[in-house]
């Protein structure tokens, strides 16, 4: 039997549902539980899968305000500055970017009035030099993750 592609294919079933069990996992690819089981090892001791979370929909939970800031800082503190903004609980992305800005951070938050005073204390920070918040008005998709390309 031969095992190509078989971890792309174990990543695309739990993309499909992050709680199977390694028996139905090993009945779908047709292979052993010990095989699936020793698969799911190295995909994560290589960090391709690096955990199991539930996706949550924040807005249901009343996060339904998602703010992108869009930041310029001093080179020098770019690392300081994206650390900080990890620490913000409610910061669900962090990006170093090229192009016009350093960094672009995604938030969600309950109101723009909770928005509007994280957004006031980040830019206390005299490392940030400009900033840019745009307010979403549809998420079309997101955090979607897609299915690797499997060779048949």
């Amino acid at each position: 039997m031969t095992y190509e592609n078989l971890d792309r294919k174990l990543v695309n079933a739990l993309l499909g549902d992050g709680r199977a069990s390694l028996r139905s996992l090993g009945e779908d690819l047709d292979v052993s539980v010990t095989t699936v089981s020793n698969h799911l090892k190295d995909l994560e001791e290589e960090g391709i899968i690096s955990g199991y979370t539930p996706k949550v929909d924040y807005d249901a939970l009343g996060y339904d305000v998602t703010a992108i800031l869009q930041l310029k800082v001093e080179g020098s503190a770019l690392v300081e500055v994206t650390e900080d903004l990890k620490e913000h609980k409610q910061m669900i992305s962090v990006y170093e970017v090229t192009g016009d800005y350093d960094i672009i951070a995604i938030g969600k938050f309950t109101d723009t009035d909770g928005m509007n005073d994280q957004i006031k204390e980040l830019l206390t920070d005299p490392e940030i030099k400009e900033s840019n918040t745009s307010v979403v008005l549809n998420a079309a998709s997101e955090h979607e993750q897609f299915t690797l390309d499997v060779k048949e």
